[in-house]
């Protein structure tokens, strides 16, 4: 084999060296533009329980909030960035739900939390919220402990349960059922529901004719559903979720078939009506946000207009829930300007007054974290829907 010439030697050595300059050039690049992409990135943590039971509605209400948030990644997202939502499933625990939230903000430093399930479970992430400064925005849950006093890093929008507890009763009233029971689960979720149906049976002069709490953990619904039969009770408020609270309505229905049942609107959602089979039929449920039809609000035209964009059948009550959050959420991104870390989106909120989600008003101080003061009632029909 011939040896290389001295000047072949350095031409190769060059052709090496130009390559690997090259090959290093191409990698900066391209290292550039995953930084950059990196960079493009807001990141938001949601902790819920996409296991257990509240799946269903949790699921559907993320769906919701996806819907929106789909639609501003598509339009350019926030200021050229796109938002990108972190669910991590705590399967409706409260102790995994702040676990969640602290991986949630101290590894992938979110800009803020979002769309949160039940009241112990939001209850027990706040301390984290205020010692990292991270917002919290639009928690699933509408205990009064989350308006009043007003938590700094909290976001309510949905009204408090409070308020649909007491127009609740205001209804059985007007259409004349005044002997009532109450069954709540016992916790601040449950108890803060039984606060606002006293407040509402108190400006009746009423007093229950049933009045029993439970452990949600191990139910066991035969007794107090024999107690609803013997005091023939007209209805029965329940303030439970998800399974536990479709368990009781079967239970009290099996007990005293022509008692009338309400619960609140955290069961607002199809795959609760689904829990419930053939005891869903009459079933009073409150409701947090319009009608899911109601085209008059552009709120719902526009949730509708998207999911039909998707090939999605319906809006429920749970993804009008998380359409409205995500709406609320991306404003308060878009006006913290570019990069908006968590001090920015905190103070983007704070100073929010007067935003039109749709139909629907959403004010914020530094005194009020409330958001929406809405509430109806509606009726599960013969064929699953909810009806006003």
């Amino acid at each position: 084999m011939k040896a290389k010439t001295k000047m072949e030697t350095t031409n190769t050595a060059n052709a090496t060296n130009t390559t690997n300059s090259a090959g290093k050039w191409w990698a900066a690049i391209a290292m550039a533009a995953l930084g950059q992409v990196a960079e493009a990135q807001i990141l938001i943590g949601q902790t819920a329980g996409f296991t257990g039971p509240l799946s269903a509605s949790v699921k559907e209400t993320k769906e919701g909030a996806k819907l929106y948030i789909d639609a501003v990644n598509a339009r350019g997202g926030v200021d050229g960035q796109q938002i990108e939502l972190i669910s991590l499933d705590d399967q409706y625990d409260p102790r995994l739900a702040a676990e969640n939230a602290q991986k949630l903000i101290e590894e992938h430093k979110v800009s803020a939390l979002f769309l949160t399930r039940g009241t112990p479970h939001t209850e027990a992430i706040i301390p984290l919220l205020d010692k990292h400064h991270v917002p919290l925005v639009g928690p699933s849950a509408g205990a009064m402990t989350l308006h009043q006093p007003v938590k700094k890093h909290v976001f309510n929008v949905r009204t408090p349960y409070q308020h649909e507890a007491e127009k609740a009763v205001a209804h059985l009233r007007a259409i004349g059922l005044t002997r009532i029971g109450i069954v709540h689960t016992d916790d601040s979720f449950g108890a803060d529901g039984l606060v606002g149906i006293q407040k509402g049976m108190a400006a009746g002069k009423l007093h229950p004719v049933v009045l029993e709490k439970f452990d949600r953990t191990k139910p066991d619904f035969t007794a107090i559903a024999a107690r609803i039969h013997k005091t023939e009770a007209q209805a029965v408020i329940m303030v439970a979720a998800g399974q536990v609270a479709a368990d009781g309505i079967k239970a009290f229905r099996a007990a005293h078939p022509t008692v009338q049942i309400v619960t609140l609107s955290n069961n607002a959602s199809s795959g609760f009506v689904k829990l419930l089979g053939d005891s869903a039929h009459g079933v009073i449920v409150t409701q947090a946000f319009p009608h899911e039809r109601s085209v008059n609000y552009a709120m719902v035209k526009e949730a509708q207009d998207l999911a039909r964009a998707q090939g999605l059948n319906e809006i429920s009550p749970a993804k009008l829930e998380g359409f409205a959050a995500a709406k609320v959420l991306v404003e308060g991104l878009r006006r913290a300007g570019h990069k908006p870390n968590r001090e920015k989106v905190q103070a983007a909120l704070e100073g929010m007054n007067k935003l039109d989600i749709g139909g629907l008003e959403v004010n914020y101080s530094p005194t009020d974290h409330t958001g929406l003061d809405f509430a109806d009632l509606s009726i599960i029909g013969t064929d699953g829907k909810f009806r006003r």
